[in-house]
This record gives C-alpha cells, structure tokens and sequence, in this order.
C-alpha cells in the first residue's frame, strides 16, 4: 500500500468536518477536495459557513465528478446522511483508498465496509469540546482529537494516516483497543447528549447534579452490558471510564444533541437510543432507560415539527 497520503476528499462540513477540512487546508500539505451535492454548493458558494469569524473557501466537488481518487476520505455527517455519503464518495474511491468516519456511534464503520469492504475501513471518532453552530456560523475552541486504529493493532494502514496528521498539525490519538474506545464515547453520549437534549443541561450542570449522575449511570449500565454481548474486551470498566469522562468535559459546553434541538433540527436519537434499544433485543438485554429517552426524544421532534408546519401556514396566509 502507498504510504503517503497525497488527496484527501472531506464529506461534510458541519460542526466538526468544518474543523478538519480547515486544518487540512490551512496546513497544505495535500490536495483537499469538499464533496457536496448540488442544493449545498449553490448554498455555500452564495453564503459560506463562517469558522471563527472566517468564511470557509474550499475546492468543492459533486458526486458525479471523476479524475480524483482520494487516499483518505473524511465522512463527518449526521448519521442520517450516512446512506447518501456512502453512494456519493463512490467515484473516489480507489484500491488505496482508506475511509475514516467520524459519525457517532459504534455502527458506521460496519455500515460503510458493507459498500467498500473492511480492509479500507479503519475506527475513528472525534473527541473534544463542542462546536456550537448557528445556522452557517460555527465556534470552536480549537481543543479537538481524533482517536483512530485498527482492530488488529498498529498496521500500515494506520501509519499512513498518522504520517499525514503528523504532516497536518492534526492532534490524534492511536488507543490500544479502539473497540473499546469506540464503545466508551458511544456509552457517554448515550448517556449525557440524550438526557440533556430534554432536560436542557449543560456538561457541568450534569456533573454537578447527584441524581443526574446516577440517572446516567444506569443509562450506561444498560451499554456496558450490550458491549459485553458484543464480545468488547474489558467491557466491566466502561462505566467507571464513562463517568470519569463526563468528569472531564467542559462544564460550559452543550451536546450536539441539546444544539439540535434548540435549533430545531433532526436529533441522532436513531443512532444512540435506536441502537441501544435494537442491539438488546439482539440479545435478549433489556434497555428501558433508552427506550423511554428514545420515544420522549421521538415526542419533542414531532412537536416540533407540529409547530414548523404551522408557521409555515400561517406565513403562507400572511402572503
């Protein structure tokens, strides 16, 4: 395999694509394309996304385009849009190419390396404090990981990708066991982007609030013993490191979640309660802490489109 990372393809620019494709870009050490559809390049070529007080100017490409095989795509979609990045970065992607999704959850590496096989699939996730975005405009306070590997260990694959964060300025780390790192961030957001999405708490109004905590705790009881059932090594530490991390978050942030729904938009629900509550049945596990948040997330989002659908109506009858 090449070992040098010379294209790079990032799909989705939200929250946190927006972080990497500006690193990547300011750091120019590579050929960095945007993928978009046709809607969102009409979009940002019209009205940027603004970072920090800057607007973000990339070289944007649409799905159909060919002559760009990527050594690395980036996938930083909601989970939503997981089904449309996957058919989208089809022309991209080459025998060398390797894919890191940055989707919460623990399921979209499965999902993507049904498409284009496991050998090109590697784990990954983002860690650090929350981007908070208003409409095109997006903050960030520059504290940001990206905690990626193997399921075997250290393999060329994963020294390709190192070299090139290396090369970018892009913080990472490279865990002994990314399954297990992987199920202890899906465990914490489970457990605090769900409950605060509607009780409307901050990270250090969740760590400061006793009944809170073991409200959590039996939230990610609930995951710990779904990671067993999975076969996650160690799983019987995931609580005690869970709780530790919410500990550690930033006590003025907000979950991605409780952003969502103070803007109105579509919540993850289906991937953190959604897979919870499907892989229990798998194995005959009961997850009534996330079935209740599940269908309580499923009644603000319908209300919540009540209420879209009656403004709009009733801006059509002031027209």
């Amino acid at each position: 395999m090449e070992r040098i990372i010379k294209k790079v393809l990032v799909c989705g620019i939200g929250a946190v694509g927006s972080i990497y494709a500006d690193k990547i870009e300011k750091s120019q050490t590579v050929d960095l394309r945007v993928l978009l559809d046709e809607e969102r390049l009409k979009r940002y070529s019209e009205n940027p996304i603004v970072f920090n007080g800057r607007e973000l100017k990339f070289k944007y490409i649409l799905p159909r385009e060919k002559g760009f095989e990527a050594d690395l795509i980036i996938i930083a979609t909601k989970f939503d849009g997981l089904n449309e990045a996957i058919k989208n970065i089809k022309n991209f992607v080459g025998e060398n190419t390797l894919i890191l999704s940055l989707l919460n959850g623990v399921t979209s590496e499965e999902i993507i390396a049904k498409t284009y096989g496991n050998s090109k699939v590697l784990y990954s996730y983002f860690i650090g404090h929350s981007a908070v975005r208003t409409g095109r405009y997006i903050t960030h306070d520059d504290f940001n990981i990206l905690v990626f590997g193997a399921s075997a260990g250290i393999d060329e694959r994963v020294v390709k990708v190192k070299n090139f964060f290396d090369l970018a300025g892009i913080k990472y780390e490279i865990p002994q066991d990314i399954k297990y790192s992987l199920w202890r961030k899906f465990m914490l957001n489970v457990s605090t982007n769900q409950p605060s999405a509607i009780l409307k708490m901050t990270f250090g109004e969740m760590q400061n609030n006793s009944v809170f905590i073991n409200f959590a705790t039996n939230i990610m009881k609930e995951v710990a013993n779904i990671a067993k059932a999975e076969g996650i090594n160690n799983s019987e530490n995931l609580v005690k490191d869970g709780l530790e991390a919410l500990s550690m978050m930033c006590p003025e942030g907000k979950t991605s979640m409780l952003q969502d729904v103070e803007a109105g938009r579509k919540t993850e629900v289906e991937m953190f309660a959604g897979t919870v509550i499907n892989l229990g049945r798998k194995h005959n596990i009961p997850t009534p802490y996330n079935q209740v948040l599940y269908e309580m997330i499923l009644t603000i989002q319908e209300n919540q489109a009540i209420q879209n659908s009656k403004l709009k109506e009733n801006l059509q009858v002031t027209k």
